[in-house]
């Protein structure tokens, strides 16, 4: 065997040998998180990186993931067991340590009330819509302090991500727009930029703060109506000025609008959004 040889089979069983020792994340639910601003009750489920209940000094970036339902249950998901399997991908990248290690926070839908809360404009074509700036203060006022008295958050903006798919990934870009100093990084997954006349491009054009690290995505399955909507974002976007540092923008030509989808491409935002340090 050459030294090379012998040098890759080492490393990999270094790495063998680390991922057998390093206990997998977890998962603490809050069943009943009840809004006063929204008038509601939903569940919402925290995951905990490896290491957590370990290294007791050490403090964490957050991720705010819209459609809570969908990420770590399979029997919760729309589609039963077409979930993101988001702890797997997680700690995959974690102990793979392509990421950084982060607490994702997994904020269920209000059912009947989800479109309103995740479009920030009323749609007449669609008789709703509207809330995202009542759902905005829900997260910066009632959840976001809870998460941080509770947990050992890294608070600040710089480390406070938001992310979703569909409509999760239009409140998610609404929210890193109109909320820079709270939210500067996020995971906008296959977004429903047909909302409202397409308005959140708007958004786009006026955003003039320092730009968010930025994760974009949509599949090629998803329709040509979505792709042109997607790419005309990105365009917008890399107009005003982020750099491949700060914004990722990808296609998966297999992609279709669904779990499965959005799964395969989870732990790549999750390395882009929290890059190993």
């Amino acid at each position: 065997m050459s030294e090379t040889l012998r040098a890759t089979f080492r490393r990999v069983l270094r790495l063998e040998n680390r991922r057998s020792t390093i206990r997998p994340g977890r998962l603490e639910r809050f069943p009943a998180f009840t809004s006063a601003i929204l008038g509601n009750t939903r569940e919402v489920t925290v995951y905990l990186p490896p290491g957590y209940d370990d290294k007791t000094d050490q403090r964490y970036p957050v991720l705010y993931m819209q459609d809570g339902q969908n990420l770590f249950d399979a029997h919760r998901a729309f589609v039963p067991g077409n979930h993101w399997s988001l702890q797997e991908a997680a700690d995959k990248a974690i102990g793979e340590r392509t990421a950084s290690p982060m607490i994702i926070v997994g904020i269920d839908h209000a059912g009947p009330a989800r479109i309103d809360e995740y479009t920030p404009e009323k749609d007449a074509k669609h008789s709703g819509g509207g809330r995202a700036g009542e759902y905005a203060r829900m997260l910066i006022e009632e959840l976001k302090p809870m998460i941080d008295e509770r947990f050992r958050t890294l608070p600040d903006a710089q480390n406070t991500a938001v992310g979703g798919s569909s409509l999760g990934g239009l409140v998610s870009l609404y929210l890193a727009f109109t909320f820079p100093t709270v939210f500067g990084r996020a995971a906008v997954m296959s977004p429903s930029v047909w909302w409202s006349g397409r308005t959140i491009l708007g958004y786009a054009d006026t955003y003039d703060d320092a730009p968010p690290r930025l994760w974009l995505d949509i599949g090629g399955r998803e329709g040509l109506e979505a792709l042109r909507d997607v790419r005309e974002l990105r365009d917008r976007v890399q107009k005003k000025g982020w750099s491949d540092e700060t914004f990722r923008y990808y296609e998966d030509r297999r992609g279709d609008h669904s779990e499965r989808a959005w799964a395969r491409r989870a732990r790549q935002a999750l390395e882009f959004l929290f890059p190993p340090a």
